[in-house]
């Protein structure tokens, strides 16, 4: 194709990533095309392209997965080129080369070189050949006790399906099956095979560009070691591992990259990553044939926007002789809709508000600030279907302190009412005095623990601080919306008997009652229980309080949610919090069975271990629930018995239906739950 052939292009793909494309091609000059899914048609990524076109159906297979429905689509909203962004399709070779047969441009790699990566065997069997260093490969039916740790991997795809650590000779087996099964759900290539594995080693990757004149350009490494089940959720470039051992590693790790893409005869933007120890030396791990979730770090570092690229490679153009030198240090964070204290479990649901301090949106950053990619707004959904990011928040400045500083402080500020999020996590990570100092290896959360990093940043006196604000701008809001006598304050009487309260949930032990009493007086708001808290201002979303002179304003926001319970998000500048209000009269139709075992999440029921009448013992497993395309385990809350199971194989859940109910206990169990390998998000 000439120079001149791409003029509009479809993303086959959703979310932040389609958002993120369609802002060069707008800046490019070129019309943009979105598809969609049902869940997905009033999704932001669909108001933010010129065209749309949906994709009858709800989840991945029936949508974003169907090739051919695709093609067809770009065809009708008249695209001439389809940009893969990550995940679904984008590393699917069939897909590329159908693209190329419609006679659309295809802004990715060429066919082959996807196919030469897809398999992770093969690749590193072509890696070897090349003389990039590798981990050899384990046969199962072999394996002694001495050979442990290794790592199951899944031959196909990647983000940590299909992925297990195997410590115990006596669990090889179960997690080689278990293993199998995710590869096959979530590939279609229930291929899996073992390595060694590096005991807290470093992920490191390098960022390649390759034109189809056979320029390659290394342009920069990034460092995503901080991990939970393999799956990133900080990134940062330069490496800090890098950066400290200096001498030759940088240009080694280049020369491999460079090695590796040549090999393949790769063309467009790629990643090619390595494993490397405490003393700088690496193996190949893979090549990632596609633009990667954390690519806004390199942007920030180099100048270079990645996307751009990808289309001027696609039109034919040549790179230059050498990249752009990279300065100052990026980070990014994503901020995923996931609760990691609670086997990170993913969340679904309405986000009520999302409001994210940035400089820049999905663009390059002039100066030292933060950017946000993101595919929610408020109001958007986060489906059961699809991944549950929330958003990407990036920080450049000119050193690394300052850009943890930066991303931190900006997430610590974000409004994000709805489903729970790491957001807590990510910034205790970012403010650990071992993170500050470049000690960031893949064991970092284990080692500190997150009993630690995910504690919530509010403790008990900013969660009764919270709840404080959260009362008095309800009585104030109550106030204002009054059709008889609105001007008389909240709760006054002629002779005044007692305080009026309000209770909510307390967020560390939901069985335990917060409760604030209070009275509007002539003299402003008393608190009897809260006897050092004035009440300086009062609205119904803003209440500023004054604590032993200090004054702290608070935002306080309510809404309903799908259990139709209401919910206070309460944000100050150190904390957020959620309360669930207590109503004052319960409804006997809402109150469980003693013993009730409820699902901690939306999903579907993909197996059950037991039966009515069965005994069972504490942290036994019971049943498996996939949400997100994430297994999860259900387990024993305590010894018992099944008494009643309320679920099948295949059936659809709601967060809070019952699945079983355990002997007879006297309260509600909310049952313990154990998360395998996550979804990816690449």
């Amino acid at each position: 194709m000439d120079s001149s052939a791409i003029t509009s292009v479809l993303v086959a793909n959703r979310g932040e990533i389609a958002r993120r494309v369609f802002a060069t091609c707008t800046r490019m000059g070129l019309s943009t095309v979105a598809v969609f899914s049902d869940p997905d048609a009033h999704a932001p990524h669909v108001t933010a392209a010129d065209r749309a076109v949906r994709l009858p159906g709800e989840t991945s297979a029936q949508t974003y997965l169907d090739g051919s429905a695709i093609i067809v689509a770009a065809i009708a909203a008249g695209a001439d080129a389809i940009h893969p962004g990550y995940g679904f399709l984008s590393e699917n070779s069939a897909f590329a080369q159908a693209v190329i047969d419609a006679g659309l441009t295809w802004i990715g790699p060429p066919p082959e070189s996807i196919a030469a990566m897809g398999s992770k065997v093969n690749a590193k069997e072509i890696m070897a050949g090349s003389g990039v260093p590798v981990l050899g490969d384990l046969d199962p039916d072999t394996l002694e006790p001495s050979d442990l740790p290794v790592l199951i991997k899944a031959s196909a795809g990647g983000g940590g399906r299909g992925m297990r650590i195997v410590r115990e000779i006596g669990a090889l087996t179960g997690e080689l099956t278990a293993a199998a099964r995710e590869a096959a759900s979530a590939f279609g290539d229930d291929t899996v095979f073992c390595e060694p594995y590096v005991e807290r080693g470093h992920h490191i990757e390098v960022q390649i560009l390759a034109d189809t004149h056979g320029g390659v350009w290394a342009v920069g490494e990034r460092e995503c070691s901080i991990q939970r089940r393999h799956q990133k959720i900080i990134e940062e470039a330069p490496a800090p591992l890098v950066e400290r051992l200096g001498g030759d590693l940088r240009e080694r790790l280049y020369d491999a990259a460079r090695a590796a893409a040549t090999a393949i005869g790769y063309v467009g933007a790629g990643t090619v990553e390595f494993l490397a120890d405490g003393t700088g030396r690496f193996y190949f791990l893979e090549t990632n044939t596609r633009l990667q979730v954390e690519h806004p770090v390199t942007e920030a570092t180099t100048g270079l926007d990645l996307v751009e690229w990808q289309i001027r490679i696609a039109d034919g153009e040549r790179l230059g002789e050498t990249p752009l030198p990279t300065t100052g240090h990026a980070i990014e964070a994503r901020l995923y809709a996931e609760d990691p204290a609670n086997g990170w479990a993913p969340q679904s649901g309405t986000v009520f508000d999302l409001d994210l301090p940035a400089d820049v949106r999905f663009g390059p950053l002039s100066r030292a600030g933060v950017r946000v990619d993101s595919g929610i707004e408020s109001g958007s959904e986060i489906s059961v279907f699809y991944d549950p990011m929330v958003a990407k928040v990036i920080s450049w400045a000119p050193d690394r302190r300052r850009a943890s500083a930066m991303l931190a402080g900006a997430l610590g500020r974000a409004r994000v009412h709805g489903p729970g999020t790491n957001r807590d996590l990510l910034v205790t990570i970012l403010r650990h005095p071992q993170f500050l100092g470049g000690d960031t290896d893949t064991g970092f959360i284990d080692q500190i623990g997150l009993d630690v990093l995910a504690r919530p940043r509010a403790d008990a006196a900013a969660v009764r601080l919270a709840a404080v604000a959260a009362t008095v701008a309800a009585a104030q809001a109550n106030r204002e919306q009054a059709s008889v006598q609105p001007r008389v304050p909240a709760g006054w009487r002629n002779l005044f008997s007692q305080y009026a309260s309000k209770r909510f949930a307390d967020p560390a032990d939901p069985d335990t009652d917060i409760e604030v009493r209070y009275r509007f007086a002539r003299s402003g708001v008393e608190l009897p229980d809260d006897p050092t808290v004035t009440v300086v201002d009062v609205q119904p979303t803003a209440v500023t309080l004054e604590i032993d002179g200090v004054r702290t304003r608070f935002t306080a926001d309510r809404h309903t949610d799908a259990q139709r319970r209401t919910v206070w998000f309460v944000d100050s500048d150190t904390s957020s919090v959620t309360l669930v209000a207590r109503p004052r009269f319960v409804d006997p139709s809402g109150v469980g069975a003693p013993g009730s075992l409820l699902a901690p999440m939306p999903g579907s029921v993909i197996r059950i271990a037991v039966a009515v009448g069965d005994e069972v013992t504490q942290g036994q497993p019971l049943l498996w629930l996939e949400a997100m395309k994430m297994e999860h385990t259900v387990a024993a809350p305590s010894d018992g018995v099944v008494t009643e199971l309320a679920v099948t194989a295949g059936q659809q859940l709601a967060v809070g239906d019952v699945l079983a109910v355990i002997g007879d206990r006297a309260h509600q169990a909310s049952g313990s739950i154990e998360q395998s390998d996550p979804k990816e998000t690449p």
